[in-house]
């Protein structure tokens, strides 16, 4: 069975969780279209504020479901194809994305952890990679020194260390990610929304610049 993305309201923020512990919430196709059909859903009700996105378990993401159906096809019903697609709707989203990291965020989990606004981390949360296109996917959302150092060595990263490099806002004690995370969303849900879509959208125009 292939991991599932289940949605639950918490107030005024919607809370995703991957949920499929017995791989460590790997990611599939269908946990990507789920993700996209929630976050697009999301942009247009206004009583939703906030969005945080975590892992069932003791874990956050350990990167895509190799042997979900659809992991290899290439085209629109392919995993690759997916993955991007939520990556974009994340990315372009209006409402603030909070990633709730534990335990570990690998490949795809660690590139899904970055695509969000914020990222909450575990103290014992370990970010790190063992596929190329998820070490290509990190050096377009990283300083050009940092990506070199990051592809060259593949090095996994600790909270603390990934806190260092300012790629994620906070470490909390084990456990604490979630609640740290609804804590932001509540804090963030008095930030005026045009405030915050308009924010997003200047980060993108002008990373898309840098990119290019």
């Amino acid at each position: 069975m292939s991991s599932e993305l289940l949605t639950e309201r918490r107030e005024h923020t919607l809370l995703l969780t991957l949920k499929d512990p017995a791989t460590r919430n790997r990611l599939s196709a269908q946990a990507c279209a789920a993700g996209i059909e929630a976050i697009n859903n999301a942009a247009d009700a206004p009583d939703v504020h906030c969005i945080v996105l975590h892992g069932d378990g003791a874990h956050f993401c350990a990167g895509a479901d190799l042997h979900a159906a659809g992991h290899d096809e290439p085209g629109p019903g392919g995993f690759q194809a997916a993955f991007d697609g939520l990556l974009d709707v994340m990315r372009s989203s209006p409402k603030p994305i909070i990633a709730a990291v534990e335990g570990h965020a690998v490949d795809a989990g660690f590139v899904l952890a970055l695509a969000c606004d914020v990222v909450i981390a575990a103290d014992d949360a370990c970010f790190s990679w063992t596929q190329p296109e998820a070490a290509a996917a990190l050096s377009l959302q990283l300083p050009r020194p940092l990506a070199m150092q990051l592809l060259w060595l593949t090095e996994a990263l600790s909270a603390q260390r990934l806190h260092g490099m300012g790629l994620a806002n906070e470490v909390v004690p084990p456990g604490e990610a979630v609640a740290q995370a609804l804590r932001w969303g509540h804090k963030l849900g008095n930030v005026p929304a045009e405030r915050i879509a308009a924010a997003k959208e200047w980060y993108l125009a002008a990373a898309q610049r840098r990119v290019g």
